[in-house]
C-alpha cells in the first residue's frame, strides 16, 4: 500500500525543509561512516597490513561506486524537477528507468572491475601482504555492486520526494548488522563455526548492502506518486536511458576524478611506507564523521533546489543556497577545533602504532583549515546538479582533484622535500584554488538559468 509522506519542497520555510532532509541524511551518513570505522577497527585487530589492504581495496571499489553516486544525484535532480513541475507520470517513468539503469550498470561494472581493479591496486602499492589483502577485499566487494547502485538510485528517488528517513533507517540497521557479522565471519564461533578471516569484512558488506537495496526498493514502490508503476515501466528505453546518462556521467566522472586523486595520494604516500597509508585511511574516516552535518546540509540542497527549479521558483533556489552556506559556515567552525583537540585520542582507539597516529593527526590538522572551502564546493556541486548542468562539476573536479592535487603535491613533496604533511598541504592548495573556480562557474550558470546567484 502506498504511503503519503511526499513533501512539497516548493512551499513552506526553506529552513524547515533543510531540517527535514539534512538531519536524517546526516544521521544516515553517520552510521554509514561508522560502518566503515567498524570495518577498520576489526581489520586493525588482524594487522596493520589488513588495515592498509582495506583502504586500498575500498578505494579501487569506489571507482565503480562513482556511477552509483552519479545515478543518485541524477534521480534526485530529474525526478525532483518532474515533481516540481507537477508531472507525476514523467517522475514515475524516470524512477523505473533509473532503477533498471542501476541494475544493468552494476553488472557491466562488475565485469570491468575484474580488469581495472587489480591494475589500480598494483599501481599504488608495493608487493606484499597489504597488496594481497586489498586484492582479496576488492574481488569480494564486486558482488555488492547491484546492492550499492540500486540503493543509490532508490535513495535519489526518495530524496526527490522529500524522504531522507528511509535511507537513514536502512543504514542504521546495516551498521548494527555489520557489528554482528564482522566478528562472526572473521573469527567464527569457537568450537562451532570456523572463521574465514580477512574476507569476512567484505562478505559482511555484501550481505548488509543487499538488505539496504531491498528495503529501499520497497520504499520507492510505496510512494504515493509511484503507486501506478508497472513491471513494463522497468523495460529499458533508450531515450530515457540517454537522458539519465547525460546526468549520471558528469557527476560520475567528477566522483571518479576525486577517487583517482585518492590514488594519487596513495601513490605519493607509498614512498613513506604502509604506516602512512594506514594512517591516512583511519584519519579520513574520522574526518568524515565530523563532516557529516555539512554533507547532510549540502546534500539536502539538491532536492530542495531541484524541485524549486522545476517549479520556476528561482528566488527560493537562491534562498536555499544562501541558507546552506550560512549554516555550513557555523558547522565547519565547530568541526575544525574538534579535529585538533580530539584527533590524537580518537586515532589511538584504532591503532597503537605511533607512526600511524602521527600521520593521521597531521592530516586531520591540515584538513581542518580548509573545511569551509569543502562545504562551499559540495553545495556548488548540488546547485549545478539541481540546475541540470552537472557538466560544470566535471571541470571543477578535473582541476581540483586532477591537476591541482597532482601539481601541488609534487611542489611540496618533489620540490620542497616535505614529508607526509606535504601531501596534505598540496591537497589544501588544490581545494582553495578549486573553490575559486567553482564560485565563478556557479555564478555564470546561475545567471543563465535562474537570473543570477547573488540577486534576481
Amino acid at each position: 500500500m502506498a504511503t503519503h509522506t511526499d513533501l512539497d519542497l516548493t512551499r513552506g520555510p526553506i529552513s524547515s525543509h533543510f531540517r527535514t532532509l539534512a538531519i536524517p541524511g546526516a544521521i544516515g551518513m553517520l552510521f554509514n561512516t561508522l560502518y566503515n570505522v567498524v570495518d577498520m577497527f576489526f581489520a586493525g585487530l588482524l594487522s596493520t597490513s589488513a588495515q592498509a589492504g582495506l583502504a586500498l581495496g575500498f578505494q579501487a571499489f569506489f571507482i565503480a561506486i562513482s556511477v552509483g553516486v552519479g545515478l543518485g544525484s541524477a534521480m534526485s535532480a530529474l525526478v525532483g524537477n518532474a515533481l516540481g513541475a507537477g508531472d507525476d507520470r514523467k517522475a514515475r517513468r524516470l524512477a523505473a528507468q533509473g532503477m533498471s539503469f542501476g541494475f544493468i550498470a552494476s553488472c557491466l561494472l562488475a565485469i570491468a572491475g575484474l580488469g581495472y581493479g587489480p591494475a589500480l591496486i598494483e599501481l599504488v602499492s608495493e608487493p606484499g601482504a597489504y597488496r594481497d589483502a586489498g586484492l582479496r577485499y576488492f574481488y569480494w566487494l564486486l558482488l555488492a555492486l547491484p546492492g550499492f547502485l540500486l540503493a543509490f538510485s532508490c535513495n535519489g528517488i526518495l530524496q526527490a520526494h522529500g524522504d531522507a528517513v528511509s535511507m537513514q533507517r536502512a543504514l542504521i540497521v546495516a551498521f548494527f548488522a555489520n557489528i554482528a557479522l564482522n566478528p562472526l565471519l572473521i573469527f567464527g564461533i569457537p568450537g562451532l563455526v570456523p572463521g574465514i578471516g580477512f574476507e569476512g569484512l567484505a562478505i559482511s558488506t555484501v550481505i548488509s548492502q543487499t538488505g539496504v537495496m531491498l528495503f529501499l526498493i520497497r520504499q520507492v514502490l510505496r510512494r504515493r506518486r509511484m503507486a501506478r508503476m508497472r513491471p513494463r515501466s522497468f523495460i529499458p528505453r533508450s531515450e530515457i536511458f540517454g537522458e539519465i546518462s547525460m546526468q549520471v556521467l558528469p557527476t560520475a566522472t567528477s566522483f571518479t576524478v576525486m577517487l583517482l586523486s585518492g590514488f594519487v595520494l596513495q601513490f605519493a604516500l607509498k614512498i613513506f611506507g604502509e604506516h602512512a597509508i594506514a594512517g591516512y585511511g583511519v584519519a579520513i574516516r574520522l574526518e568524515q564523521i565530523l563532516l557529516l552535518p555539512v554533507l547532510g546540509m549540502t546534500g539536502a540542497l539538491l532536492p530542495i533546489a531541484s524541485q524549486n527549479f522545476g517549479a520556476r521558483e528561482y528566488t527560493r533556489v537562491r534562498e536555499a543556497v544562501f541558507f546552506c552556506w550560512k549554516i555550513g559556515f557555523v558547522m565547519t567552525a565547530i568541526a575544525a577545533p574538534l579535529l585538533w583537540i580530539l584527533g590524537r585520542p580518537v586515532l589511538g582507539l584504532f591503532t597503537d602504532d605511533p607512526q600511524v597516529i602521527s600521520v593521521g593527526l597531521s592530516y586531520l590538522r591540515v584538513d581542518s583549515l580548509v573545511l569551509p572551502f569543502y562545504m562551499m564546493l559540495f553545495s556548488i556541486n548540488s546547485l549545478l546538479q539541481a540546475l541540470k548542468r552537472p557538466i560544470w562539476t566535471v571541470w571543477i573536479s578535473l582541476y581540483r582533484q586532477g591537476f591541482g592535487v597532482a601539481f601541488f603535491v609534487w611542489v611540496f613533496i618533489g620540490l620542497m622535500n616535505f614529508q607526509e604533511i606535504g601531501v596534505w598541504l598540496g591537497t589544501a592548495a588544490a581545494v582553495i584554488t578549486g573553490w575559486i573556480i567553482a564560485l565563478v562557474f556557479a555564478t555564470r550558470v546561475s545567471q543563465r538559468e535562474i537570473g543570477g546567484l547573488w540577486k534576481g
